[in-house]
């Protein structure tokens, strides 16, 4: 399913806007001895990403590095916060996306701020259906056109016996295949709260 270009760029790593419709998929890593980890690639297998979960950090602290090893964000989970609240923050520790929980009668609700490498203020809403197991991200900036759309997979063997999980994310062209990553693993941590 293809997806419209957005009208700008939206993001903050260049290297990492999608140049066409991609799809990127999420696997959870199945018995990782450090907490939730990740593996993140292309459809056609090409790697893109590592998330590495900490279990000794109170924040649930996750490191993204590229697949050279370079060190790229952290996501933390943020406390005293009303609704749930996630920093992406730089290896320098400056946040650069806040992705916050809303309240949804039905399914979930977040919004990711960021300031795009462009200087423009960017807010992406995610709404996801009652089950979590799809999530359109809307761009709230450009009238509200879609530049991800999220698609787990419901209950397969392993999900049931591993507890793991997969995400397959379709991104427009335009769109930070980094940052749409980071909002999908924060729906993520979310949903395991449940």
């Amino acid at each position: 399913m293809a997806l419209a270009p957005v009208p700008q760029p939206i993001g903050v790593f260049q290297s990492f806007i999608a140049r066409q419709t991609e799809t990127i998929v999420l696997k959870e890593k199945v018995l990782s001895l450090s907490g939730d980890s990740f593996s993140i690639k292309l459809a056609n297998g090409t790697p893109l990403f590592q998330v590495q979960g900490s279990v000794l950090s109170i924040s649930g602290r996750k490191k993204v590095t590229d697949m050279a090893g370079n060190h790229m964000f952290d996501i933390c989970k943020e406390h005293l916060h009303i609704h749930t609240t996630f920093a992406i923050k730089d290896p320098s520790g400056r946040k650069i996306m806040e992705v916050k929980s809303k309240f949804a009668l039905l399914g979930s609700k977040a919004i990711a701020t960021f300031v795009s490498s462009n200087g423009k203020q960017e807010e992406l809403l995610m709404k996801g259906n009652f089950f979590d197991t799809q999530a359109d991200i809307v761009d709230t900036t450009q009238g509200g056109i879609v530049v991800a759309r999220i698609d787990r997979k419901i209950l397969s063997g392993k999900d049931i016996f591993f507890g793991q999980q997969t995400y397959g994310v379709t991104v427009a062209p335009g769109v930070d295949m980094a940052l749409v990553a980071a909002m999908c693993i924060c729906l993520d941590e979310k949903n395991n709260e449940k």
